[in-house]
């Protein structure tokens, strides 16, 4: 059965974004380094170092579907029909974007709460991962008690203020195990198990 992964880049003080959703450097790491990381966009090529590069064919290599909110979707137009991750991507939304769905484009659009589109990204990846983006499903799936690993890219940035990656958690607290540090150019890669709850 697929498991759900949360995964995003935070600054050392725990922002994934300015209020104004920008990211300032943030995200310099996917753009530092030696080796290509080839994306399923034809106009995406991640160059970053080797550790970092491990770390991505990883997180692209084990996710069979992406589990994603409408803020996101939005903010991104959709990643213009294709995300760098090669997997369907199901949006969490209280209605259906104008165009959407499109033809060839495996985007699914659950409209019936987040339960319902859990087991819609659970059956698009089969017995991989569902990959989570965006605070607001994260923070619904930690509080479900659905996420079975966390991985924070840390950035070395201070940002002050902003969106959080973990904000207003019903779970909290919640125990985690560190299962990996790895280390990149301006960034580290921090894996961590979600203990069961007590």
């Amino acid at each position: 059965m697929a498991r759900l992964v949360a995964e995003m880049t935070m600054s050392l003080d725990g922002f994934i974004a300015l209020p104004d959703d920008s990211v300032n450097g943030l995200f310099d790491w996917y753009n530092n380094g030696p080796v290509e990381v080839p994306t399923a966009r034809p106009d995406m090529t991640w160059h970053v170092t080797e550790a970092s590069a491990m770390h991505l064919r990883r997180t692209m290599s084990t996710a069979g579907a992406m589990l994603v909110g409408r803020r996101i979707f939005d903010l991104t137009h959709g990643w213009d029909g294709r995300h760098p991750i090669d997997c369907p991507i199901v949006v969490l939304s209280h209605s259906v974007p104008d165009g959407w769905p499109r033809d060839g484009i495996p985007y699914t659009f659950v409209t019936t709460g987040f339960a319902d589109a859990v087991r819609a990204a659970t059956a698009l990846a089969g017995d991989k991962d569902v990959s989570l983006a965006g605070p607001d499903i994260i923070r619904q799936a930690i509080d479900a008690g659905l996420v079975e690993e966390i991985r924070v890219n840390l950035a070395p940035w201070i940002l002050g203020h902003g969106i959080r990656f973990f904000d207003n958690l019903a779970a909290a607290p919640v125990k985690l195990e560190q299962t990996a540090a790895i280390q990149g150019d301006a960034v580290t890669h921090l894996y961590y198990r979600v203990l069961p709850r007590i």
